[in-house]
């Protein structure tokens, strides 16, 4: 492994590729900690010092990389970026507009990211405002009494927004060119970088709250287990064998292959976490505007705002199954793949074209997906049920979801480089 990281620094092309990644990574972590203008930074680190729990808040500071509550310039990370690309996808279901240009290629695709990046700044803005709102009102430093931003007139604000919402674009631009000059996808590397940042405070915290160096080390063990779990899983395919028929096209003979539709039994990947999360904290977030003495806001946050509540759990576990089918169905048609297969002379052996084809395809795909919800559940449950177990406060940035996402991206990363390294040394990572 070593050798091979020390190959890749010796291929100039490859050398390139990195250094130009870690730079702009760099760049990013940078921005992190310049604080927004209007902001009082010594009063925001003393209220980060004694800050309270607020999960929908933890969530999207976790997908900043600590950057929301240092309410930088870039506070809102690469979660306005993640919202869009996902109400894009899920408005191809709804729009036949947008699926026209799912189908119509790389110029379609072109077009779809345009949207993309026009709902971005549109829900940066919006974000931004509400960040801004929340620091002003004190519910994003519940019990701290000082102001973070004590100029609040409105040009103040005005340049707040407009500063974060820039420094979106700007951590959006950077993860394209990661994208087309580096290595690995800019977005998903952005997003592995912040989460990576917070592990070190929560692996401190989790440290400093089990009271010994026994079920600390459970923790790591765990944490180990969860990862290796995530590795084997991510890697493992479904392969349905494709037979593709002869066909003469002029004086050509084409077809004749064999091959297979690979599908993995975590199509929805991550997405069906974070839906769940995001959802489940919106009602923590509601009760901190509501009368503490009020019986619903004690009910809220007695029941679902503690992850370690029995129905928080229950709630989780069937919002992530459901969101799992959900975003598989909208992800993978069986009956568009099994009309490109008819198109082009291919089909299932044992199994007829056509309808036939679409009603296995489903068949596999629901009992697959069946599988990979359950997965995500126990993935995302196994460290605050342990943490849990072990009297921790499980109100920490740190989960399945963190791990999911961690391991996913550095082995999509690690095989990029791999492929790299073959192309020009034919020896990769793995011999």
């Amino acid at each position: 492994m070593l050798s091979a990281f020390a190959r890749a620094f010796r291929t100039p092309d490859l050398r390139r590729k990195l250094l130009f990644t870690l730079g702009i990574i760099v760049i990013y972590r940078v921005g992190s900690f310049i604080p927004a203008p209007g902001v009082d930074y010594p009063n925001v680190q003393q209220c980060i010092a004694q800050q309270g729990n607020n999960d929908l808040l933890g969530l999207v500071n976790l997908f900043s990389g600590g950057a929301l509550l240092q309410l930088s310039i870039f506070a809102l990370g690469i979660m306005p970026y993640i919202t869009a690309s996902i109400i894009v996808q899920l408005l191809r279901v709804v729009i036949p507009r947008f699926e026209a240009l799912h189908k119509e290629g790389q110029s379609g695709t072109a077009k779809l990211t345009q949207y993309t990046r026009y709902l971005t700044i549109a829900l940066a803005i919006l974000q931004s405002t509400t960040v801004i709102t929340t620091a002003r009102n004190g519910v994003l430093f519940p019990g701290c009494g000082v102001d973070v931003i004590p100029d609040d007139s409105f040009m103040t604000l005005t340049i707040m927004v407009i500063t974060m919402t820039a420094g979106t674009g700007l951590i959006m631009w950077l993860g394209e060119l990661i994208s087309e000059r580096g290595i690995g996808n800019g977005m998903s590397l952005l997003i592995f970088t912040s989460i990576a940042a917070s592990f070190p405070a929560a692996l401190w915290s989790i440290s400093a709250g089990v009271g010994g160096i026994g079920k600390f080390a459970i923790v790591i063990v765990v944490i180990i287990i969860v990862i290796g779990l995530v590795v084997f899983v991510e890697q493992s395919q479904r392969r349905i064998p494709v037979q593709y028929a002869k066909r003469m096209v002029g004086r050509k003979m084409y077809g004749g292959s064999s091959t297979y539709i690979p599908i993995k039994i975590n199509m929805a990947g991550v997405i069906p976490v974070i839906f769940a999360s995001s959802i489940l904290a919106v009602p923590g977030l509601v009760a901190q505007f509501g009368d503490p003495t009020a019986g619903w806001v004690q009910w809220v946050s007695r029941n679902l705002v503690p992850q370690s509540a029995p129905l928080h759990i229950a709630l989780y576990v069937l919002m992530i199954i459901f969101f799992a089918f959900f975003y598989t169905a909208i992800t993978f048609n069986p009956d568009e793949v099994a009309d490109n297969m008819k198109k082009y002379g291919g089909f299932i052996p044992g199994i007829r074209a056509g309808r036939p084809t679409a009603e296995y395809l489903d068949y596999v795909i629901t009992r697959i997906t069946s599988a990979g919800s359950i997965y995500l559940a126990l993935v995302a449950l196994l460290p605050t049920l342990v943490l849990v177990a072990l009297g921790v406060s499980t109100n920490i940035p740190f989960g399945g979801s963190s791990i999911l996402i961690v391991v996913g991206v550095g082995l999509e990363t690690v095989k990029q480089i791999d492929s790299q390294l073959q192309q020009r040394h034919y020896e990769g990572f793995l011999r």
